[in-house]
């Protein structure tokens, strides 16, 4: 929350992204847990457990999303993202469907993940240009007034990089440490897979807790909540699609290698 969350929000700012944007990079930002619990779990043989964890982390990001929307009262915002929603509920549908019809994800599944993950970003990005295009002016226009009253502040934006760097470092050794804890939990403790993976996805879905509330309580004070619900939107999305498309295929490949 203090580290990865807090300096995504003010590089942001010191770069003047736009929400969108925003809602992108923090996607990007907060699967990174679920990077580091999918690569350590493959590396230690529990594929098993990685699948349950995309699953839970998946399904937890959209409660929280939902979650998020309705404590703020935000639902008439998001009466213009049906597809973008759909989207979601497909990451959730398809690693379940994947599941419960015993089909193994080998080598052959990684393709079709890459595949549909480029179908699933072209699918969010079209949706923008062709049913979200007047919001995205309107928050260009307001983002170019900001841009007038305030200069880029470089020397703040080098910082608050090298924060993200530093993050990414404390990442690897928690990543590390927590490779060994499952390892002892499955092979010591005797806990199945499923068990671990779905813990897995209420932690590694902490960070997105923090950006799905901190996105709508950011442009509350603005006074303008559909730049809050737009970067949250994109935030829930690319999580989503990473996790099960790209963080799942990394599993998957490294799995085969072993």
């Amino acid at each position: 929350k203090y580290i990865l969350v807090t300096t995504l929000r003010k590089l942001a700012e010191s770069l003047k992204l736009k929400p969108k944007t925003v809602g992108n990079i923090a996607g990007y930002a907060t699967s990174i847990p679920e990077l580091l619990t999918i690569t350590t779990s493959s590396l230690r043989g529990l594929s098993g457990a990685s699948v349950y964890n995309i699953i839970s982390s998946n399904v937890i990001n959209f409660i929280q999303y939902i979650g998020a929307i309705l404590l703020n009262k935000n639902v008439d915002k998001i009466k213009n993202r049906p597809i973008i929603i759909i989207l979601v509920i497909f990451t959730i549908l398809i690693p379940i469907v994947l599941l419960k019809m015993n089909i193994e994800l080998n080598i052959m599944i990684a393709p079709i993940f890459v595949i549909l993950y480029i179908l699933f970003r072209v699918i969010n990005d079209n949706v923008h240009k062709m049913y979200l295009k007047n919001e995205d002016e309107k928050i260009e226009h307001e983002i170019e007034l900001e841009e007038e009253k305030e200069s880029k502040n470089r020397f703040q934006t080098i910082k608050y990089i090298i924060y993200l760097v530093i993050t990414g470092f404390l990442l690897y050794f928690v990543g590390d440490k927590l490779g060994n804890t499952l390892e002892t939990l499955c092979k010591l403790f005797n806990i199945s897979e499923a068990i671990i993976g779905i813990l897995l996805g209420f932690i590694t879905s902490i960070p997105e807790l923090m950006t799905f509330f901190e996105s709508q309580k950011h442009y509350k004070k603005e006074d303008d909540d559909m730049l809050g619900v737009v970067e949250a939107t994109n935030n829930l999305l690319t999580s989503n699609i990473l996790n099960l498309f790209a963080i799942q295929t990394i599993g998957i490949l490294i799995t085969s290698i072993l």
